[in-house]
C-alpha cells in the first residue's frame, strides 16, 4: 500500500483486535488471555499497538499536510498530544475511582494496590501532583504518556522519516540503544522509571511510521527473497512459540518490556512480516469485512482504550464478587462480555461522532436562504 492510500481497513481491524486483546489481558482471571500473543511470543499487544500507532500517525500527518499544509499538520498533532494527555488524566482518575470502589466491596482484589488508591488516600495532593506531572502513572494509564511525547515530536520526526528514512532509522536505533540510561532522566517517583520507557518504545513507533511512508513493494514480498523472509519469519515465530510454551513459560521480567528488549523486537518483526503477507494476499481484508464491529473498535481507538480499562476491571471484579473467578465457564463468559462491551462502546462512540459532525457542518455548505428571508441575528451568532 502506498503512502498516499486511503485509510486502511486492515490497520483498523488490527487495532481493533489489539484493543480487545488489551482488555482481555487485563482481566486477571481471564481464560482467553492464555491464548493471547504473550503466551507464545516474546512480544504482546503493546508492540502491535505502538507500531500501528506510528503507522496511523504517519498516514494522518501526511494526509493533513497534503490537504492543508505542513502547518496544519503540526497544529493537529499538538492538539492530538493534548487530547491524549486529557485521556491519560481521565484514565488515571478512573483507576483511582476503581481503587476506591474496590476497597468498599467485600472482596480482596490485587487490583486495589495497582490503582494507586492506597497511596492517594494517604497523600492525595502529592499523588495528584505526581499524576499531573507524569511522575506517577496509575494502572492501565501508563502507556498514554509516551504517546503524548510521540505526538509532540511528530513535526520533527515526520519530515526526517519521509525524506531520509535511513537516517531516521539510525537515529531511532541509537536512541533505543541508550534508552536505559536516557530513561533515568524522565520524571518519576522512586527508581523504577516509567512502565514504558519512551526512549526505547520510540523505535517501534518509528518502524510503524517508516512502514507507512516507505512500504516494502509487493513484488519484492512475492519474490524469492520475500519467500525466504517468510520462511525465516515462520521459523523464528515457531521457535519462540516452542520456547515460550515448553521451556520458558514464566512471565517476562518487567525490564524487558519497559525498555523494549531486542528479543521482543525480533519476535514482533517475525510476526509482523507474516501479518503483512496476509494483507498482501487479501486474507486480512476479507476477514475485516466479515467483522465490521472489530474495525469500528479500531477506528475509535482512544475511546475504546480508556473505556476498556473500566471494562477489564468491571469484569474482573464481578467474577470475584460472585465467587466465580475459579470456574472456567463464567470466566470465559466474562471475556466474551468484555468483547461485546467494547463493540457496543465503539458503536456508540462512532454514532456520537457522526451526529456531532452533522451538527458542526460549516455554514458555507448550508443551503443559502432566499434574499427575502430575514435571518435571525441569533442564527448569525451561531455561525
Amino acid at each position: 500500500m502506498n503512502a498516499s492510500a486511503a485509510r486502511s481497513v486492515e490497520v483498523d481491524f488490527l487495532r481493533g483486535i489489539v484493543l480487545i486483546v488489551i482488555a482481555i489481558d487485563h482481566i486477571s482471571v481471564s481464560v482467553l488471555s492464555h491464548a493471547m500473543l504473550h503466551s507464545y511470543a516474546y512480544c504482546d499487544a503493546a508492540e502491535v499497538f505502538v507500531f500501528l500507532g506510528g503507522y496511523a500517525s504517519a498516514a494522518s500527518y501526511a494526509a493533513i499536510a497534503a490537504r492543508r499544509g505542513e502547518a496544519a499538520a503540526r497544529r493537529r498533532f499538538l492538539r492530538r498530544a493534548w487530547e491524549i494527555y486529557r485521556a491519560y488524566g481521565l484514565t488515571a482518575a478512573l483507576m483511582l475511582g476503581c481503587g476506591l470502589l474496590l476497597t468498599l466491596l467485600p472482596l480482596t482484589s490485587p487490583l486495589v494496590a495497582l490503582t494507586d488508591w492506597p497511596t492517594f488516600a494517604r497523600h492525595p495532593l502529592t499523588v495528584l501532583a505526581n499524576i499531573v506531572s507524569l511522575r506517577e502513572q496509575p494502572f492501565l494509564s501508563a502507556v498514554l504518556p509516551m504517546y503524548v511525547l510521540f505526538a509532540l515530536l511528530m513535526p520533527l520526526s515526520m519530515p526526517l522519516a519521509r525524506r531520509m528514512p535511513l537516517a531516521a532509522f539510525v537515529v531511532s536505533l541509537g536512541v533505543w540503544f541508550g534508552a536505559p540510561s536516557l530513561g533515568s532522566m524522565l520524571p518519576g517517583v522512586g527508581s523504577g522509571g516509567w512502565p514504558f520507557n519512551p526512549f526505547a518504545w520510540q523505535l517501534m513507533f518509528m518502524l510503524g511510521m517508516l512502514c507507512r511512508l516507505h512500504p516494502v513493494p509487493e513484488d519484492m514480498q512475492a519474490s524469492n527473497i520475500g519467500d525466504w523472509l517468510t520462511s525465516a519469519a515462520f521459523a523464528v515465530a515457531l521457535s519462540f512459540a516452542f520456547v515460550k510454551l515448553c521451556i520458558d513459560s514464566n512471565p517476562q521480567p518487567g525490564f524487558m518490556k519497559q525498555n523494549l528488549a531486542s528479543v521482543r523486537i525480533v519476535s514482533f518483526l517475525a510476526l509482523a512480516w507474516l501479518a503483512a503477507q496476509t494483507v498482501r494476499l487479501g486474507w486480512m481484508r476479507a476477514l475485516a469485512t466479515r467483522l465490521p464491529a472489530v474495525v469500528t473498535i479500531g477506528r475509535q481507538g482512544l475511546v475504546c482504550f480508556v473505556c476498556g480499562t473500566l471494562v477489564s476491571i468491571g469484569v474482573d471484579t464481578a467474577l470475584r464478587l460472585m465467587h466465580l473467578d475459579t470456574i472456567w465457564l463464567p470466566r470465559l463468559l466474562g471475556d466474551l462480555a468484555a468483547v461485546f462491551a467494547l463493540m457496543l462502546i465503539a458503536r456508540l462512540a462512532s454514532q456520537f461522532k457522526t451526529m456531532r459532525a452533522r451538527v458542526a457542518v460549516p455554514a458555507s455548505t448550508m443551503p443559502v436562504a432566499p434574499a427575502r428571508v430575514c435571518v435571525p441575528e441569533r442564527f448569525d451568532a451561531r455561525r
